[in-house]
């Protein structure tokens, strides 16, 4: 049975529960219910803090995990990244008072205060800086006025709350992050993973298209088709009107409604557009 790790709170947890509810694994009854035994799919779900997880994974305790990337590599522990689930987007990035730093080298010699220890510590590394890197839990932004730090490093989404403490980002991102599935570094991958793994990459591509359904004049279907060409050719069939077809493929969401204006401008009519829940490319 596939034991996998899922955030129990936190900006990542309701939308990676949501992803394995729609690619048919058993949602939790309610928060405090610290596992789930899924028999039906053959898994195990176990709620944890974000930040064990990579840990708990990289052990061999778990076999799976979703996790944030930041927390992946801040963990440092001996897993790999299966594939992105496309949600919990942010940047890790510096901070400082606003128009005291301006790049990653002017922290040389400085004290730098995060919650991302590793993550931080390798950056400086990479970039040749030689700073202290002082561990906070939590928030970190109030570490420069209270003394404690001269810029700090944290995940950003708007910088709203920076600004608000009288901070401004600096430098080159750090990283860019979002959720992401792992599993530990060289496990082979059991029926159990390659299921997961297929009905998770099913829900992401699910999400990037729509389908889309429309009727045209028989004569205008190869230009019709070369907007809609689908992943393996749309499907066209007759209709009762004569000289019609009706058509059904796969469209990329972004865009999706420039391809319909030009539709209709080729001569196609009852265009509909739906949403797909899940799918298998």
């Amino acid at each position: 049975m596939l034991r996998l790790a899922v955030p129990n709170k936190g900006a990542l947890s309701e939308a990676a529960q949501t992803m394995l509810k729609e690619a048919g694994y058993r949602p939790r009854r309610d928060s405090k219910e610290l596992f789930v035994v899924d028999e039906a799919n053959g898994c195990e779900l176990f709620f944890l803090r974000p930040r064990d997880i990579a840990v708990y994974v990289g052990e061999g305790t778990l076999d799976a995990g979703i996790t944030g990337r930041d927390m992946l590599i801040d963990s440092g522990a001996p897993v790999e990244e299966i594939m992105p689930l496309g949600f919990g987007a942010s940047t890790f990035r510096l901070a400082a008072k606003a128009g005291t730093l301006t790049s990653v080298h002017d922290l040389q010699g400085l004290r730098v205060a995060t919650s991302y220890t590793g993550l931080l510590e390798k950056y400086l590394s990479d970039q040749g800086v030689d700073a202290r890197v002082i561990k906070l839990d939590g928030a970190v932004e109030t570490a420069i006025r209270l003394g404690v730090a001269d810029a700090v490093a944290d995940v950003v989404e708007t910088g709203t709350t920076l600004r608000n403490v009288g901070l401004e980002v600096f430098g080159e991102p750090i990283m860019r992050s979002e959720g992401v599935l792992i599993k530990r570094n060289g496990t082979p991958d059991s029926p159990a993973m390659q299921q997961i793994v297929r009905r998770i990459q099913g829900v992401v591509h699910a999400r990037d298209f729509v389908m889309m359904d429309y009727d045209i004049r028989a004569e205008r279907i190869e230009e019709a088709i070369a907007l809609t060409p689908g992943m393996e050719g749309p499907t066209v069939s007759p209709l009762h009107r004569e000289g019609w077809v009706a058509v059904r493929a796969m469209v990329r969401r972004q865009g999706h409604q420039q391809v319909m204006d030009k539709l209709w401008d080729l001569g196609a009519r009852a265009i509909l557009v739906t949403d797909i829940y899940a799918c298998r490319l």
